[in-house]
Order: structure tokens, then C-alpha cells, then sequence
């Protein structure tokens, strides 16, 4: 078990504070709450995933939980898919964001400052959906208490869903530009944070001010075996050949998203998994 360090989560925090103002504006935020109609890509996908385990397939009328929704414009899309949203992330600019974007959308959706771990503290209340999707689990050093408080947020028969990075995606160097795909980075779990330093994101123009953040390698085998020992059941896994950003110099766009230029069939980009919490 890894536990969090405070000093990275004060890190990690002001990294994604300052992430916010570029994600509003490579995110076409304030355009995409303007247009009621409009479904993110991401939920939009995911929808089509989930829909075999929602009642009648679809969210209306749920209690739905999105966990790390930054600045909220997926927790938008399932409020305007009929869920009734709650939203949770640790980054105060990202919620302040959020709340704006769910005001000009005229849309009802509770938005909650919080780490994971307190999460069940200050949600106070379950929920029969936990929902969390793309790029969210490198953030998290403790898998074992990440999947508690799914657990415990969802209520008894109440469904957990995810779709993320895949782990061997990550592990792929990817400043590696010859076309060849070459593990550099962990795949597995190795107890230790990887500290990173970056002045842009993965999207948009903004320049980041603090820099320095710090991600967790997890493996597949990790990220399942922690739902089950939390007394989770496995529904659904599955593993994508497309990715919903360009994670790699090696890619190309596809009609699903960003796939390997060449070959596809040769390496999983996403996975996705749903479990319920028993009755």
C-alpha cells in the first residue's frame, strides 16, 4: 500500500489549479455550456459502454457521482443526459470553473472540493452511480483507498464505472518520435511517486506556473484486485484500441479517436471495467 504524501497533493493541486484557465479555452468550455444539446465525445463514448448496465439503458433519474471531474464539462453532459450530478475534485480553480460552466449551462449540479480519500466525509450521502473516466488513475497513490471510496459512495447494487489510460500505454516512452514503441516508464506498482516537470499540458495554450507534479504507476492487475478486495464485482472489462488524446508521437487519428499510425491491433490504448457493489 502506498500512502498519499500532503506535499504531493499540494503539488499535484496547484499543477491542476493552474491547468484551468488553457482547458477552458482548448476545451471550447464556455461554447460547449452554451449548446444545451451538446454531449461531451468522453461521456458520449462511455455512455455506449455503460448503457448495458443502467436501467433501460440510460442514466435518467440516477444519482450519479463523478469523481476528479475537473472543470466539470462531463459531469454537464451527464446532467443533461437526466442524471442528477454530483461532481468532486481536489483543485479549487477547477470547481470554481465547474460552477461557472454549470450556471451558463442552466444546469443543477452540486460541485465538492475534496481528495478521494475524504470523499465519503464530505459527499455525505451514496449515490447509484460512481463515475470516473480518462487519465485519473496515474494521479492516485493509493489505489487500495481510491476503490474503498468507491465502495462506500455507491449505494447497495449501485454500479462503478471507469475507462482510462491503458497501464502499457503509459508505460510507453513518449517523447520517442523514430515510430518505435519502447517501454520506459513503470508498469507495475514500485511504492514511489514519478516526479515530472512540465510547462504545458496535454491540451491547449496555457503556460503552468508550478510545473513539478507527480504520478503512481499502476498495473491492471493492481487497478482490479483493488476493487475486489474492497468487495466490489466485476461486471464488464475490456481493452480499446483508441485513445481520446494523442498520447504518443506513434499515433494517429482513427474514426474511435487516436490509434497506433500503424498496426492498431498491436497494443490496448484505453480499458474500461464496470463492478457493482453488492446488495
Amino acid at each position: 500500500m502506498v500512502v498519499s504524501d500532503q506535499n504531493f497533493i499540494s503539488a499535484n493541486r496547484a499543477n491542476w489549479d493552474d491547468r484551468v484557465d488553457g482547458h477552458l479555452v482548448a476545451y471550447g468550455a464556455e461554447a460547449f455550456a452554451d449548446s444545451p444539446g451538446e454531449i461531451s465525445e468522453v461521456v458520449r463514448e462511455d455512455m455506449a459502454l455503460m448503457a448495458p448496465h443502467l436501467p433501460n439503458g440510460s442514466a435518467h433519474g440516477l444519482r450519479l457521482v463523478h469523481l476528479q471531474c475537473h472543470i466539470g464539462t462531463d459531469t454537464i453532459s451527464w446532467a443533461r443526459l437526466g442524471a442528477l450530478a454530483t461532481g468532486l475534485d481536489f483543485s479549487p480553480k477547477s470547481l470554481e470553473a465547474a460552477r461557472m460552466l454549470a450556471a451558463r449551462a442552466s444546469v443543477s449540479i452540486r460541485f465538492v472540493e475534496s481528495t478521494i480519500e475524504d470523499a465519503p466525509r464530505n459527499l455525505g450521502e451514496t449515490f447509484d452511480v460512481v463515475y470516473t473516466s480518462i487519465g485519473v488513475l496515474p494521479w492516485l497513490a493509493d489505489l487500495g483507498a481510491w476503490a474503498r471510496t468507491v465502495f462506500e459512495l455507491l449505494s447497495p447494487g449501485g454500479l462503478f464505472f471507469i475507462r482510462d489510460g491503458h497501464p502499457m500505454m503509459i508505460a510507453l516512452d513518449y517523447e520517442r518520435t523514430d515510430g518505435l514503441l519502447v517501454v520506459e516508464h513503470p508498469y507495475f506498482e514500485t511504492g514511489s511517486a514519478q516526479r515530472f516537470e512540465d510547462t504545458t499540458s496535454y491540451v491547449g495554450d496555457g503556460v503552468i506556473e508550478h510545473a513539478v507534479h507527480h504520478e503512481w504507476s499502476h498495473s491492471l492487475g493492481e487497478i482490479i484486485q483493488s476493487l475486489l478486495d474492497a468487495g466490489l464485482q466485476l461486471t464488464s472489462f475490456a481493452e480499446q484500441r483508441a485513445v481520446p488524446w494523442n498520447s504518443n508521437p506513434a499515433l494517429g487519428t482513427g474514426d474511435a479517436g487516436w490509434m497506433l499510425a500503424d498496426r492498431p491491433e498491436r497494443l490496448p490504448l484505453t480499458f474500461s471495467l464496470t463492478a457493482r457493489r453488492p446488495h
